[in-house]
């Protein structure tokens, strides 16, 4: 009996949302729906929520999700598409201690990462290990000292979006 029940409330919810539903009791005592009021049994009339939606949007609309890029070729405004793009996972405070100079970083990104872009880190201001499509990066043998660490969103070769760059110190043992 619990399947078919199922069965009719999914297709209650999937009326329009102009449609009444009706809820009763049948004669063997059971708790039923209908779009249609029962003959000879009295019933309740269900109040539904109104619908979720969504609204869609054509790929790089501004909206306060995606800011406009501050960078504007001649009359055209650059959009950035994706409005958090950020490292993660990485000590400002405090030296990195990685004693053979590996250790990965995260890389925070709203919205998602669409599928054609990939991240790539650029490590002192030079391009830095492969691109990837993984918001967690390693980074092998950094030497000890100062560093900046920034991640760019690259679609093909071309750098779509770049984070802020971070400064941050690799502690490491030095062996003689």
């Amino acid at each position: 009996m619990g399947r078919p029940l199922l069965y009719l409330l999914l297709a209650c919810f999937a009326l329009p949302a102009s449609a009444q539903i009706y809820k009763y009791t049948d004669a063997n005592g059971n708790t039923a729906y209908s779009s249609q009021p029962p003959d000879g049994l009295p019933a309740q009339t269900v109040e539904l929520p109104p619908l979720n939606s969504v609204e869609t949007q054509k790929p790089g609309t501004p909206t306060p999700a995606r800011p406009v890029a501050a960078q504007a070729t001649g009359t055209q405004e650059a959009v950035a598409p994706y409005s958090a793009l950020e490292l993660t996972d990485i000590p400002t405070d405090e030296a990195l201690r990685a004693n053979n100079g590996t250790f990965t970083v995260g890389v925070k990104i709203e919205p998602r990462l669409q599928r054609q872009h990939l991240l790539r880190l650029v490590l002192d201001g030079a391009p830095y290990g492969q691109s990837s499509n993984v918001p967690r990066l390693q980074l092998v043998n950094v030497d000890r000292g100062d560093h900046t660490l920034a991640v760019q969103v690259l679609d093909g070769e071309k750098v779509v979006q770049q984070s802020p760059a971070v400064t941050f110190t690799v502690q490491r043992v030095h062996k003689p």
